[in-house]
């Protein structure tokens, strides 16, 4: 599939991995909606939606900011009403924003709880729903969701619950919609690391710095997300992909330019 001219719908893309998958549709020429929240820069996190739209164009793309919190449904709908009008249809949608926190049951504040649920789960669920309608109508119609692989070993629930749920209905989701959309031609995966990605989220939640230079950058995720939306929507659906297992398939196994640091033992993520 060529993107030129295609139109991705990108949630939580000012930064990180969805940034990353947004500037490499970017260099082929796409349409790139960014429905994030950050209009003003925080100093832990970088980037706004603005910032983001001139790196898409300076990469190639076209790029439509809006700001965007998933968890009302009013907001979402304005994403795609503008995406719509200035674009004239959606080809893939991206369900990329997510929020974290790898807390005990005891630790667990209902508003993270919430939080979570609101945004992994809830949002996913309704940002997929406004799309649907406009993905029936493109020529090759993707979903990609960045949840992981469904692994019910219990070291993977039994330190952050209420994290885990989230991502692992997001994968459930994922399969669902496979089934029902398959019909439509509308190809639903999941896409995830083996390591860990040297991201905001690495970098000021989870392990600093150390963890960061254990860490590939999220260019490697872009690059699978791209072989994954370039297949033919109706011979790629229902897969919980790891980034590696997507390379290999192309025939990529030395992955040492992801690498943060050449040559360092990687950090092996959640859920793998």
């Amino acid at each position: 599939m060529s993107f030129a001219n295609k139109t991705i719908l990108i949630t939580g893309a000012t930064r990180g991995i969805g940034k990353a998958i947004a500037l490499r549709l970017a260099k082929e020429g796409a349409n790139i909606v960014i429905a994030a929240k950050s209009i003003e820069e925080n100093a832990k996190l970088g980037g706004t939606i603005f910032s983001a739209a001139a790196e898409i164009e300076a990469a190639g793309g076209k790029a439509l900011a809006v700001q965007c919190d998933i968890r009302f449904e009013d907001q979402i709908q304005q994403v795609v009403e503008k995406a719509i009008a200035m674009f004239g249809g959606i080809d893939v949608l991206v369900n990329n924003a997510s929020a974290i926190s790898l807390t005990s049951t005891e630790q667990t504040e209902p508003k993270r709880f919430d939080l979570m649920h609101d945004i992994n789960v809830r949002g996913t669920f309704f940002v997929t729903k406004a799309c649907v309608p406009h993905l029936k109508k493109a020529e090759n119609p993707h979903i990609l969701t960045l949840s992981p692989p469904i692994n019910l070993d219990p070291k993977w629930f039994d330190k952050h619950v209420a994290y885990t749920t989230t991502k692992y209905t997001m994968s459930m989701m994922t399969l669902g919609w496979a089934k029902e959309f398959k019909k439509d031609r509308i190809a639903v995966n999941a896409l995830w690391p083996r390591t860990t990605i040297d991201t905001a989220a690495v970098r000021n939640l989870l392990g600093g710095e150390m963890l960061a230079n254990m860490s590939r950058t999220p260019a490697i995720l872009a690059d699978a997300a791209y072989f994954i939306l370039s297949k033919p929507s109706g011979d790629c659906s229902g897969n919980l992909f790891i980034d590696e297992q997507v390379l290999a398939l192309e025939g990529i196994t030395d992955l040492e330019k992801y690498s943060v640091v050449p040559g360092a033992t990687l950090y092996t993520d959640l859920f793998v």
